[in-house]
């Protein structure tokens, strides 16, 4: 739901806002993207639990691609260096009220900087391919995220994927080379 929700809002941010006019191929990316996402990240069960938190993120997921969109180049890596800096923030009061729950051991330490530098890189290349163009564009092909766990849970764990996983997987791909030629 987040991230149908989040590039929903984000592409109309983009058109409304600051005046972002895709042409026709990026909008029917757009809209085979919705769709694909739902799929390919079995949206169909279990819908309705835990809506208001997938609103809630997906408000955040619009605001921090909204935000980065807006840095201009010469902004270099500080938009999301201090967008790091302000997740540990606002995360690290909880962390120090409940720190006794959250010692982890040292492989699962390591496991989780890792994690976060993935995050990180990804919010890098976002923020690079914002400043290239159109950012309804640029938002809506990384809103495809959800399909890479899955493409890697077939190719190296060998598992099986549902039939509207599939249909996802190949809307995800039509939709980039249709915002890819758009």
């Amino acid at each position: 739901m987040s991230a149908v929700t989040g590039v929903a809002l984000s592409v109309l941010c983009g058109v409304l806002v600051l005046g972002d006019r895709p042409g026709a191929l990026a909008w029917l990316g757009i809209a085979v993207t919705v769709p694909a996402l739902w799929f390919v990240s079995g949206g169909a069960a279990g819908a309705g639990k835990g809506a208001a938190d997938g609103l809630l993120a997906s408000a955040g997921v619009a605001v921090q691609y909204l935000a980065l969109g807006q840095a201009g180049p010469g902004s270099g890596l500080r938009p999301v260096a201090a967008g790091r800096v302000a997740a540990v923030l606002v995360l690290l009061p909880d962390a120090a009220r409940h720190a006794r729950r959250l010692k982890l051991p040292p492989v699962r330490c390591v496991q989780a900087l890792l994690i976060g530098a993935g995050a990180a890189l990804g919010l890098v290349l976002y923020l690079l391919a914002a400043q290239r163009q159109l950012l309804a564009v640029a938002v809506v092909l990384a809103s495809l995220y959800p399909a890479l766990p899955v493409i890697l849970g077939v190719a190296l764990l060998h598992e099986w994927i549902s039939r509207s996983q599939a249909m996802g997987l190949l809307g995800a791909g039509v939709a980039t080379v249709l915002l890819t030629l758009g």
